[in-house]
């Protein structure tokens, strides 16, 4: 619960925005704990560990950069428009795996 909306949606827009931002995010998100904050920083996690792990992956990993790129611009239109979108095919396993987490 946050005493103010907006933060919630600031969270979920700098979680987009490099690993630093999302390092942000996270302490932001510690000290003001929101439903929209907690969604984007399970989805973003999951973006960044399948990019990683697809990138090491030979043939694969000349795509997942590229693709991974694209699911997070698509994540941080969702976030911009403060809609809890998951992204097409691996949002909603990320919901669940990170459940716990945020």
């Amino acid at each position: 619960s946050s005493d103010n909306p907006d933060s919630g949606k600031t969270i979920a827009i700098i979680a987009h925005v490099t690993i630093i931002g999302y390092i942000i995010a996270l302490i932001m998100h510690n000290n003001n704990k929101t439903e929209i904050g907690s969604f984007y920083l399970r989805q973003l996690l999951g973006l960044w560990i399948a990019v990683i792990v697809l990138g090491i992956i030979p043939v694969v990993g000349c795509f997942a950069a590229p693709l991974g790129l694209v699911f997070v611009i698509l994540s941080l239109i969702g976030a911009i428009k403060e809609e809890m979108k998951p992204v097409a095919g691996v949002g909603g396993m990320f919901q669940d795996w990170f459940k716990n987490i945020f």
